[in-house]
């Protein structure tokens, strides 16, 4: 370095420098996103949650439209065409405000509309896609049943052919967007394997029952799918794909989004325990004062921008057409695991204070228990780092 070179100054808000990996365009969407958070979701939150709705979610899903959040990583059919990194950014900042509002974008962009712009035909994507990149169609994405979780190989939901038509059984559980939902991605046994419906909700034998009693994701509408003789077109069906690949390739798509979102959530735990270490006074100081609680700030803030850090390395490969199935999951299980510690420290900076909704953290918290084992459990992505680290599979 030249003698005369002068270093920019720590940023406590960015003390490896990452904003330099980022272009305009980049800072562009993320503070775009803040703003709107900040605006939308922050004043209200912690009163949905506590209520335990979303009483806004139409409202709130034009509004994401209107911002190009919803299938902001697909082209065409009124999509953003954004890259994978500013996707990932506005999942970060949508999670700062509140874990539901980034599983609202994910399950529309990365499940749904993913699964739609992927696998379907294009009678089906202009059908659906440019209303539900507006936000004027919301839709869901049944995947997970009661008794088949981590396995859906053994998914029981059934279409049979009758005459031109399918006929849908079965049942989903823990479907976020699904009591609001306008159309839903259905995955089914069939005759011929698992293949993905296209599925309007106002059907006959059609019902998404909402799931009440949570102590996580409360600001997020949870539901159950019920489909009982379901008759669907024979055109209903996604064309591009038979087998659990279709799925899962939507889940690693989604999954990437949490590898941000989940540092989004973690950000905020820890700027609310620097704010409170610097103003909470104890024994005639601030509490940040004090060597330990200055340990726990640097050990947090360690983990938070190494985890952004990993987000960005492998939203940069998926922009690249590089991202590998075991690179996501390596992602998720990393930064959902270190954003709950976090969490879990920012609460001990807070004391007594750290369980009020008053601050952000407890409610952050208890949504990363929903975040850590949805969209694949930590027992489901070390085995398959164990698997692509061994070769040897030991899932069965």
């Amino acid at each position: 370095m030249a003698a005369s070179a002068k270093l920019p100054p720590f940023d406590p808000a960015d003390p490896l420098g990452i904003d330099d990996l980022l272009e305009p365009e980049d800072l562009a969407v993320r503070d775009t996103v803040r703003s709107w958070a900040a605006d939308r979701v922050l004043p209200h939150v912690a009163e949905w949650y506590e209520r335990g709705e979303l009483p806004a979610i139409r409202e709130l899903a034009k509004e994401l439209g209107a911002l190009g959040a919803l299938g902001m990583s697909l082209t065409g059919y009124g999509c953003a065409g954004a890259s994978a990194v500013q996707y990932g950014l506005a999942c970060l900042e949508l999670e700062a405000a509140d874990s539901g509002i980034r599983s609202l974008v994910s399950v529309q962009g990365s499940l749904a509309m993913y699964a739609l712009h992927r696998f379907g035909s294009e009678e089906q994507k202009q059908q659906w896609l440019p209303r539900m990149a507006a936000g004027e169609v919301i839709g869901c994405f049944g995947l997970t049943e009661p008794d088949h979780g981590s396995d859906p190989a053994s998914m029981r939901t059934y279409a049979k052919r009758d005459g031109g038509d399918w006929v849908l059984n079965g049942r989903k559980m823990w479907i976020t967007n699904g009591s609001v939902a306008g159309v839903a991605v259905v995955w089914a046994q069939t005759d011929n394997g698992i293949r993905g419906f296209v599925v309007p909700t106002d059907g006959a034998g059609f019902s998404a029952p909402e799931i009440k009693h949570k102590w996580s994701l409360r600001a997020s509408v949870t539901s159950e799918l019920v489909m009982d003789d379901v008759r669907l077109p024979a055109d209903a069906v996604l064309p591009e794909v038979v087998g659990l690949k279709g799925p899962l390739s939507c889940l690693s798509h989604a999954r990437y989004g949490i590898v941000w979102g989940a540092m989004g959530a973690a950000r905020s735990c820890f700027e609310a325990a620097v704010d409170y270490a610097k103003s909470r006074e104890q024994f005639g100081r601030p509490i940040g004062g004090f060597q330990l609680t200055q340990a726990k700030l640097a050990d947090m803030a360690v983990e938070l921008h190494k985890g952004i850090l990993l987000a960005h390395h492998l939203g940069r490969r998926m922009d690249a057409g590089r991202l590998r199935p075991e690179q996501v999951s390596f992602g998720k299980l990393n930064n959902v695991r270190e954003a709950i510690e976090i969490c879990r420290t920012a609460r001990t900076v807070l004391g007594a204070n750290g369980i009020s909704l008053e601050y952000p953290v407890m409610r952050h918290a208890t949504n990363l228990e929903s975040v850590l084992t949805y969209e694949g459990t930590v027992e489901m992505h070390q085995l398959v780092l164990g698997k692509a680290l061994t070769g040897l599979d030991a899932f069965r």
